[in-house]
């Protein structure tokens, strides 16, 4: 392990793997677009990339499946909860980096009267998504999964706020 740097979505795949007590790499992709996708995306790529370098480092051990498929289903290893606890213990803080298209449109010198519109319905949309999920499901949710819930509620809300900015700025 001391040669495998070990990156976020490695952690994510760990994190989901221990949730799920053992996985293939696809119910791993599943998972994640059904959980987490909202606020950390990873292409169905990189993880089967992950799994390959997670099990090669020894933190993922790996069986096949018998029959069928032949589906790899990989559980934690020790050394593999232990990276995984460390991580979730560690207080660092790395900055954000928002990604946001439209705001990256904005700089470039995209025309906020054509964007904000767009960029509103949009962001309102996953608001609502996002408010209807806390209030159906909220009570069956961990704590860190209601607080990181909450989190997408706020960001929407403050983007929408953000859009609406952008619009009546134009108005004036």
């Amino acid at each position: 392990m001391a040669d495998t740097r070990l990156t976020t979505p490695s952690f994510l795949v760990l994190g989901i793997i221990d949730a799920l007590g053992e996985a293939s790499p696809y119910d791993v992709k599943v998972e994640a677009a059904r959980t987490v996708a909202p606020f950390w995306a990873m292409p169905h790529a990189q993880v089967y990339a992950q799994c390959d370098r997670l099990a090669e480092a020894g933190l993922l051990s790996e069986v096949r499946q018998e029959g069928g498929r032949n589906r790899r289903l990989m559980k934690l290893t020790d050394a593999g909860r232990t990276a995984l606890a460390q991580w979730l213990a560690d207080p660092t803080f790395v900055p954000v980096e928002a990604r946001e298209r439209g705001i990256l449109k904005l700089w470039f010198g995209g025309r906020p009267e054509v964007l904000a519109p767009e960029q509103l319905t949009e962001h309102r949309h996953t608001l609502t998504n996002y408010e209807e999920l806390a209030s159906s499901v909220g009570e069956l949710l961990t704590r860190g999964q209601r607080e990181a819930l909450e989190f997408g509620i706020r960001y929407e809300r403050m983007m929408v706020d953000f859009w609406q900015w952008v619009a009546q700025r134009g108005e004036s």
